[in-house]
């Protein structure tokens, strides 16, 4: 992922990776705890990118949704009592944060009709695969935001329905209805009629 041009943002991680001081909010406080926010992102960097790249249009939007959601928890490590609960914290932020970005998105935004993938490892069937995952893409894509992100949530990211409640902070019913009325759409696009 590469730092907006204001420096890195979690650049923390790496001084913090060597014990550094640094001054927060009027007092000193040393980051030598600080090198296992950097040993979680390493770890699980590509699973997050992939929930960010679900929920976004492009892949440089979802590095800067990454970048941001990180950010948050970086902020936040030494409040985070449960460390094994991060991948669920850093997911709420991605939601959290594309969230706030539709809510303050001001010009209209279309889905064009192939999305660019990057290359990934060769599969059995390349084109085959590939004709696939477009067509679900862009099937996804055209889905309302809500709607999208519970698909993703339930089906990309293999969460249950109460998980995926949690995370966006809805009922279980809310879920289930939700997600039934996008399989619904994704099973009228006429777009997915070659693969059924």
């Amino acid at each position: 992922m590469t730092p907006p041009s204001s420096g890195p943002v979690c650049a923390g991680a790496s001084t913090a990776a060597t014990g550094v001081t640094t001054e927060r909010a009027g007092h000193t406080a040393v980051t030598a705890g600080y090198p296992s926010f950097s040993s979680y992102v390493r770890a699980r960097g590509p699973v997050l990118l992939r929930t960010a790249r679900s929920l976004t249009a492009n892949a440089s939007d979802a590095e800067d949704l990454l970048q941001t959601a990180l950010a948050k928890t970086f902020v936040a490590w030494e409040r985070i009592e449960d460390h094994r609960a991060l991948d669920g914290y850093v997911r709420r932020a991605l939601l959290n944060t594309r969230t706030s970005q539709w809510r303050k998105r001001k010009v209209d935004e279309f889905v064009c009709e192939e999305l660019p993938e990057p290359a990934g490892r060769p599969q059995a069937d390349p084109a085959e695969q590939q004709v696939l995952h477009d067509a679900m893409w862009s099937a996804v894509m055209k889905l309302p935001d809500r709607q999208r992100a519970m698909v993703v949530l339930r089906y990309y990211e293999d969460l249950s329905e109460a998980q995926t409640a949690e995370i966006l902070g809805v009922s279980i019913g809310t879920v289930k209805s939700a997600v039934s009325r996008a399989l619904r759409k994704l099973r009228e696009d006429p777009e997915l009629a070659p693969v059924r």
